[in-house]
């Protein structure tokens, strides 16, 4: 679909003063109103859950089951930031009472509050048309936080993204709410994205998709005259250290559960582990012949969008030209065969072409000739949304080492399991050092996300009507 550029921009402008002229009483409103739009945005959802799963489907090929199980996580997110609003997180205050005297035992009377920031772009990703979309944990965290949202939808899937936003007009309506509360708007041209950005009423910015596309906005972010927050994930190459003691035994099921993490979705998670590094051992040789075996025969399905799995080829062939090959892929199918390669630790470190990512069902591994040398190829990586290390049962100094390392370069840290599939809960942190993310003390999953969305506000001294109404 073509859109007209001067019509699109025009859109941006209108859905940006609804959002605007929004802000005021959406940013006021009660613990209530906002845990019920939350509510029924999951409940239209729902009910609507077998078309808008076709609508979807029919445009990124992931398949019914894995669509379906999005769908149940972004009902889920929308209901859990319901209960973070009815549990007060956005309204929470820190109440210093006035000490009498002089300073620095003295004070005023000084209450910490917090505000939201106000018009938030929200910028749909490719991979999770349910769960980063329309009305993904951008979304569902800024409206939590009381800010209006304005989402641009992903030339990916234009039809599901319309027929979702659709279902939560009806919802805003029903409850009286605003139109501006939540918009839509649409145009693939990184000029509609810039326009988006650059809009003197927007407050933040999320996004969740390449490097290329992400940099460019953040540009945009930084250098408007009064710049604003950008909150891009930005890819990831989320290494996996498998040690020779997690290898000693069942190292055929590590290697099957491996071979599906990499080729889950096509490979086409941000969390897709794309790094192994192994140390130089016969464990680690023969988990390299069942990871081959496991993952040669799986087919895939096609990728999101042609421009992605040209991205694939080429990050692919890239990284070929520069390491060992392990098996010659069979076939293509409706999506590409996997693929492995692997280089030795030196090589890794000293070639920055081989971290560049691949956004696919591929992966490189590294065999290493010792723990220092996988703390130095963690630290080539230098920023990644998840490590994993198997194999750290035990309390030694190696061990405690490169948990040290990985918790330098990650935003999440697993001990066990593959880092495909990200929890929702307060715990959780999605998001880590340079360049897999702009802001890495933030979370984009989780209910911790809410915190981007707010600003701290010190108030002294102020009257008690300042107060009534507030939780």
């Amino acid at each position: 679909m073509t859109f007209d550029q001067d019509a699109v921009l025009a859109a941006i402008d209108r859905a940006v003063a609804k959002a605007s002229q929004a802000s005021t009483s959406w940013g006021e409103s009660d613990a209530p109103v906002r845990a019920a739009l939350l509510r029924g945005l999951a409940l239209a959802l729902e009910h609507n859950q077998a078309e808008l799963v076709g609508i979807a489907n029919d445009e990124t090929g992931l398949g019914e089951s894995r669509l379906n199980g999005e769908v149940a996580r972004t009902v889920f997110q929308l209901r859990g930031f319901a209960d973070v609003v009815d549990a007060g997180v956005p309204y929470r205050r820190v109440d210093d009472a006035a000490v009498a005297g002089p300073p620095p035992v003295g004070r005023p009377h000084l209450t910490r509050v917090q505000r939201p920031l106000g018009a938030v772009a929200v910028f749909c990703a490719s991979n999770f048309p349910f769960a980063f979309s329309v009305l993904g944990g951008d979304t569902a965290s800024a409206l939590a936080a009381g800010c209006p949202v304005i989402v641009k939808a992903h030339a990916g899937h234009p039809a599901l993204s319309r027929a979702v936003y659709a279902l939560a007009r009806q919802v805003v309506a029903e409850q009286g709410l605003p139109e501006g509360i939540l918009t839509l708007v649409e145009g693939a041209s990184r000029q509609s994205g810039v326009h988006l950005v650059q809009h003197p009423h927007i407050a933040a910015v999320a996004f969740t998709g390449s490097w290329q596309g992400g940099m460019a906005l953040r540009k945009v972010a930084n250098e408007r005259p009064r710049p604003v927050p950008f909150y891009g994930e930005l890819g990831s190459l989320n290494p996996l250290v498998a040690l020779p003691a997690a290898l000693q035994e069942q190292s055929d099921i590590l290697a099957a559960l491996l071979a599906g993490s990499i080729t889950q979705g096509c490979g086409q998670f941000c969390t897709s582990p794309g790094v192994i590094v192994v140390l130089d051992d016969p464990a680690s040789e023969r988990f390299i012949e069942q990871l081959i075996s496991a993952i040669r025969p799986i087919q895939t399905h096609r990728m999101l969008t042609p421009s992605i799995r040209a991205g694939f080829d080429h990050a692919s062939t890239n990284v070929a030209s520069n390491t060992h090959q392990l098996f010659q892929p069979m076939a293509d199918g409706d999506g590409p065969a996997p693929r492995l390669y692997s280089v030795d630790a030196a090589t890794f470190i000293a070639n920055d072409a081989l971290r560049e990512e691949m956004f696919g069902p591929a992966a490189l591994i590294v065999k290493a000739t010792s723990v220092e040398q996988i703390e130095q190829v963690l630290g080539a990586i230098g920023g990644a949304l998840t490590t994993t290390l198997w194999g750290l049962e035990q309390d030694s100094e190696p061990n405690r080492a490169l948990a040290r390392a990985a918790q330098a370069i990650a935003g999440r840290v697993l001990f066990a399991g593959v880092p495909t599939g990200v929890a929702i809960c307060a715990a959780q942190q999605h998001g880590g050092p340079w360049p897999s993310s702009t802001a890495p003390q933030n979370t984009s999953v989780g209910y911790a996300a809410i915190e981007r969305f707010l600003r701290p506000v010190a108030l002294q001294d102020a009257p008690a009507w300042l107060f009534n109404g507030q939780a």
